[in-house]
């Protein structure tokens, strides 16, 4: 929450800075009002607590009812939450509210839609650190919601040894050397391969999970088969919608998709006094 609180607090401040001068010259006095937040188009809900986080930064007495819970699916024209309190500062939340509520629904509704097209084969869908950067918290949680699962949060709680790693190493033996003489034992080690032959090497050095980036479902299924269940294997690069189920009948452990978390539509949501 604390890391939620400093993003709310920064949003406010870059929307409102020194003053909301249309609501400070058009509504006057303490005047009170009831809002509803409404789907305007069918979504997963994911978010509501953070868009009531935003209203009650500004003034502890806005009431804010949620209807419905982060997870369940709202249809076009679902009331999503009731808010009461003065007018000044719903008004004054609306904006950052939505942004961050539009944008969360839109996670988990692709999300959503990733899990629901691999349903049925062992393959789990998870995010990336592909994030819109300080929002990573909220956006890893709504990924969640829409019942994918969270990569590692940063660079700090796992090893993923890349490409780029790889090279500085001097290949890929010795960079599993080098990550399991550093690391404590409760940590595993994955590493990205391209061809089947980085493959062979990375399962002979102990890689714990075999990342297989860019390959073809041909190579993917051989890779599969190769490793046999002796490692975990994720599929990584170039995943969509319409080729998702496809990876996912290779036999592969993990799909990684960046465009759960960069290039999610904002859902369509709109605030409405009454």
């Amino acid at each position: 929450m604390i890391m939620i609180d400093r993003l709310i607090e920064q949003a406010l401040l870059e929307d409102i800075h020194t003053g909301d001068i249309t609501t400070l010259a058009v509504v006057p006095g303490k005047r009170v009002a009831t809002a509803r937040l409404i789907a305007k188009e069918s979504m997963i809900v994911a978010g509501l607590a953070t868009a009531a986080r935003v209203f009650n930064k500004l003034d502890p007495e806005i009431r804010f009812s949620a209807l419905l819970a982060d997870g369940q699916k709202a249809e076009t024209g679902t009331v999503l939450a009731t808010i009461e309190g003065e007018a000044a500062g719903l008004l004054m939340g609306e904006r950052v509210a939505l942004n961050l509520l539009q944008r969360m629904c839109g996670i988990a509704t692709l999300t959503n839609s990733f899990v629901e097209a691999v349903a049925g084969t062992r393959a789990r869908i998870v995010d990336t650190r592909k994030t819109t950067p300080g929002l990573r918290q909220i956006e890893k949680y709504s990924v969640r919601v829409g019942g994918g699962i969270n990569h590692r949060t940063g660079l700090y709680d796992g090893v993923l040894i890349k490409e780029n790693h790889i090279t500085a190493a001097g290949g890929i033996t010795e960079a599993i050397r080098r990550a399991r003489a550093y690391i404590p034992h409760t940590l595993k080690i994955e590493i990205e391969t391209e061809t089947l032959a980085q493959v062979d090497e990375a399962m002979a050095a102990g890689a714990d999970i075999i990342m297989l980036d860019n390959m073809t479902l041909d190579e993917m299924r051989s890779a599969v088969a190769t490793i046999a269940g002796r490692a975990e294997v994720e599929a990584s690069g170039g995943v969509n919608l319409e080729r998702v189920r496809a990876i996912a009948e290779t036999g592969v452990d993990i799909i990684s998709v960046g465009a759960l978390t960069h290039s999610p539509r904002a859902m369509d949501i709109s605030m409405l006094l009454d």
